[in-house]
């Protein structure tokens, strides 16, 4: 039972090869992503056709609510001066609510991947560090490393590189301990509590996860942006 459980987490940790392009090699992981994104353009279209000004449709007033509240979401951490970055983190969060919960249709969670989620989380961290040199300028923004004084500027510095492994480790962990405990229920629970368990770790556990990856990235935005004004 034992060898079992480690043989089954040791497969979910190995990222199979699906194809090749020359000497590339194409992972399972890419290949859901590839097939996330055709998923999130496809509905793009399939909402944003026939929209009107006036009289607008059912769906549209549908479609608009929810934008408005995924806006809304991603918002709130981002603060004022990291507005322009809303629909990015708000594609982000639709991306990893997809990657979390893609499970239930018997594709392996690209999150699952430790390699999918270090590039998200080191697309994260530039995006943070060039929207504090945007908005505060390259001079005024390496300044800050040596506040409040300058013998900090090392823990400043170190911090950039700390951030993205804790994004990187946190959704990583989380998805990889949901399956590790739903492994563990199904071998000492009925056949029948598993669903439920998996209900949670699948769908709601995966949101979250999705949620907070944003969330904190957002909020990193919304400090690296933050001016004397502001504060």
């Amino acid at each position: 039972m034992v060898e079992k459980f480690s043989h089954e987490l040791l497969e979910m940790l190995t990222c199979e090869t699906v194809f090749t392009v020359g000497n590339i090699a194409v992972s399972e992981s890419t290949v859901v992503t590839w097939i996330i994104m055709a998923i999130m353009v496809l509905i793009a279209i399939l909402v944003t056709r026939d929209l009107k000004v006036e009289n607008p449709s059912r769906r549209q007033v549908i479609v608009e609510q929810a934008v408005v509240s995924l806006q809304g979401i991603v918002r709130s951490g981002l603060g004022k001066s990291g507005e322009r970055y809303t629909y990015y983190m708000a594609t982000v969060l639709l991306y990893l609510g997809l990657a979390n919960t893609i499970g239930l249709f018997g594709m392996k969670p690209p999150t699952k991947d430790l390699n999918v989620t270090v590039g998200l989380s080191i697309m994260s961290i530039c995006l943070i560090e060039f929207a504090g040199v945007r908005a505060k300028g390259l001079k005024k923004w390496a300044k800050g490393f040596m506040e409040p004084v300058a013998v900090v500027a090392p823990i400043n510095v170190l911090e950039i590189f700390i951030k993205p492994v804790s994004l990187c480790m946190r959704l990583f962990g989380n998805i990889l301990g949901a399956f590790t405990v739903m492994e563990m229920v199904k071998i000492v629970m009925p056949a029948v509590v598993p669903v439920a368990f998996g209900l949670y770790f699948d769908i709601f556990d995966g949101l979250l996860q999705a949620y907070i990856f944003v969330f904190l990235t957002s909020l990193f935005i919304g400090e690296a942006t933050e001016t004397e004004e502001e504060e």
